[in-house]
């Protein structure tokens, strides 16, 4: 059986995003204000210890991403207490960490979801459901410029490269790539 599955088109309005914020706060991608891009780091949960090293390498990063004109929040499906119990344990104090994301939310920005499974390496139980990995750069007008889905925890993008891709973006006003919709068909086609 065959499951339709929606995914991101640059150059297109993301959907709408609106979660609260571990301490205080809320999230709402259509008030954000970034000079370049609102980058959206979608992770799997307190949970994940992959998840960990990948936040606490953008935590350290968070400086130079402010200084590129790029806002920045961490989202996942936890509820509050997990969303907080990360921020404290992981020592994310200037991060901000969206939590309670709608699983259709999720999938209105193509993340995949998984099924929970135990406890995980860490001791921490996986929820029943959450979401996989996911990072955006939306441009300021709200349409998307950069995506990267996975289904698995492993193999991300390194934060350093994303810093120096916008770095090349912003100096050579290099265009959103990956715009054309499955509905285009080449002339030869048809």
């Amino acid at each position: 059986m065959t499951t339709s599955f929606s995914h991101l088109l640059p150059r297109q309005t993301v959907p709408e995003l609106q979660v609260p914020v571990a301490g205080g706060g809320a999230y709402d991608i259509r008030k954000e204000a970034p000079a370049a891009f609102s980058l959206i780091v979608f992770y799997r949960g307190l949970h994940c210890p992959v998840c960990r090293t990948h936040l606490k390498d953008l935590e350290a990063k968070l400086g130079e991403f402010e200084r590129r004109g790029v806002s920045v929040v961490a989202i996942s499906t936890d509820n509050e207490e997990r969303a907080v119990k990360t921020s404290l344990d992981w020592q994310l104090p200037q991060l901000r960490i969206g939590y309670g994301l709608p699983l259709p939310v999720a999938r209105e920005w193509g993340l995949y979801v998984s099924r929970g499974r135990g406890k995980t390496s860490i001791g921490v139980e996986e929820p029943e459901l959450f979401s996989e990995p996911a990072l955006y750069l939306v441009r300021p007008d709200g349409t998307l410029y950069f995506g990267s889905v996975q289904t698995m925890p492993f193999a991300r993008p390194h934060f350093a490269d994303i810093l120096a891709a916008i770095d090349f973006v912003l100096k050579n006003n290099y265009p959103a790539r990956g715009e054309v919709d499955a509905s285009f068909e080449p002339a030869e086609a048809k």
